[in-house]
């Protein structure tokens, strides 16, 4: 299965890794009416659609998925707990916020944290937002940072944060394709407290309230979250996260015009990637992808390899295509330790790096007795002089 050629930069070994049909036909992408989407394959982060992605527009209660995320990062770190008792200021009180979508938490009551992550994430409590942003960092500015804060270091560039609720103003913008960020770190970074985001209905101070993903309810999916947002001026949008097989995709889809476009536009981004795409691992961490020569070694070889799982997505049908290309900076000597670099690992898909890795030892090969030093000192002159 190796085939070796020479290169500049040392050894090149070209190896094919996946079984699969041969050809794959993937039709364009789904055109939608929604002022911008994106779908986002979630264990590699890959783009699979898109159209206006970076286009800054008001995120509405989309929002409240960075509120809640700083609310779990502050948890986390010890800072407050979930059986926290919050006081309830006038700044949260219900009706404060008239026409928005409400937990109905009374001024001057306490309630359980945990409860106002419920008012938060599934009621999308504007004053259950104003409560929490309150108690975390005692008052919406100083808790507006904090959402900035973690935004800089979710790589979300084009997204600022003037409040914990999503009540607009003029500088409160996020883009289809930070909100597809944003919704990857919360599944990835907490993610018991994402299975908040699948709950269907939330009960409190005697009202009951429904989730307003609609998707969640739609038994040809398998749709676990994640938040629906609307304004005026934002429009319907909805951040939806659904799995099948092996393979997690993110569809965020703003702007659109009625609560069932936006619905309807994330399932046809969902299927979509779930027809034509797959999450492959070419290979597992530790296995033995090429046994290079080695020189003054205890043996003639050492297992080279991946210390870091890959998962790759592709197009479905096209693994039989998938070949990696080992490049090794020239010829190895003992001693090696385990996980030492060695060189780099291309994964090709029709000639286009579509992965690069770092390619490791792994094993220990410690250096010979004199003996073998010196037939390898003697083999290595003579292979010089053939070549």
């Amino acid at each position: 299965m190796f085939r070796l050629t020479s290169s500049i930069r040392g050894i090149l070994i070209l190896v094919s890794l996946c079984a699969g049909t041969l050809l794959a036909i993937i039709p364009t992408a789904p055109e939608m009416s929604a002022k911008a989407y994106i779908l986002m394959d979630y264990d590699t982060g890959q783009i699979l659609v898109s159209k206006n992605a970076n286009l800054q527009m008001p995120p509405s209660s989309l929002t409240k998925m960075m509120t809640s995320y700083v609310m779990s990062d502050e948890v986390s770190k010890g800072n407050i707990s979930y059986q926290d008792m919050v006081p309830i200021s006038k700044n949260a009180w219900a009706k404060n916020f008239p026409g928005s979508s409400l937990m109905f938490i009374e001024v001057g009551t306490e309630v359980r944290l945990e409860d106002l992550k419920r008012g938060v994430i599934i009621s999308s409590g504007n004053d259950a937002s104003v409560a929490v942003a309150e108690h975390i960092a005692g008052s919406e500015d100083g808790f507006a940072e904090l959402m900035n804060h973690h935004a800089k270091r979710l790589g979300m560039l084009d997204t600022y944060f003037e409040n914990s609720n999503g009540l607009p103003t003029e500088n409160h913008l996020t883009t289809a394709q930070d909100v597809a960020l944003l919704a990857q770190a919360l599944i990835s970074d907490f993610p018991d407290d994402y299975e908040v985001y699948k709950e269907k209905e939330f009960t409190y101070n005697g009202i009951r309230q429904y989730n307003r993903n609609s998707l969640l309810w739609d038994r040809s999916m398998n749709v676990d979250g994640v938040k629906t947002g609307h304004t005026q001026v934002g429009g319907y949008s909805l951040v939806a996260s659904g799995t099948r097989d092996n393979m997690r995709l993110i569809s965020v889809v703003l702007g659109t015009t009625s609560k069932s476009a936006r619905k309807q536009q994330n399932k046809r981004l969902l299927n979509y990637g779930f027809r034509f795409y797959e999450t492959v691992e070419p290979v597992r961490p530790g296995q033995v992808l090429h046994n290079q020569r080695i020189w003054y070694g205890e043996k003639e070889q050492v297992a080279l390899g991946l210390e870091q799982t890959i998962l790759l997505t592709i197009p479905r049908g096209e693994g039989k295509k998938l070949k990696a290309n080992f490049s090794i900076d020239g010829e190895l000597e003992a001693p090696i330790t385990k996980g030492q670099l060695i060189g780099k690992v291309y994964f090709e898909l029709d000639g286009d790096v579509v992965k690069e890795m770092p390619l490791v030892a792994l094993e220990d090969m410690p250096e010979s007795g004199m003996w073998s030093q010196f037939t390898d000192y003697v083999a290595r002159k003579v292979d010089g002089w053939v070549n």
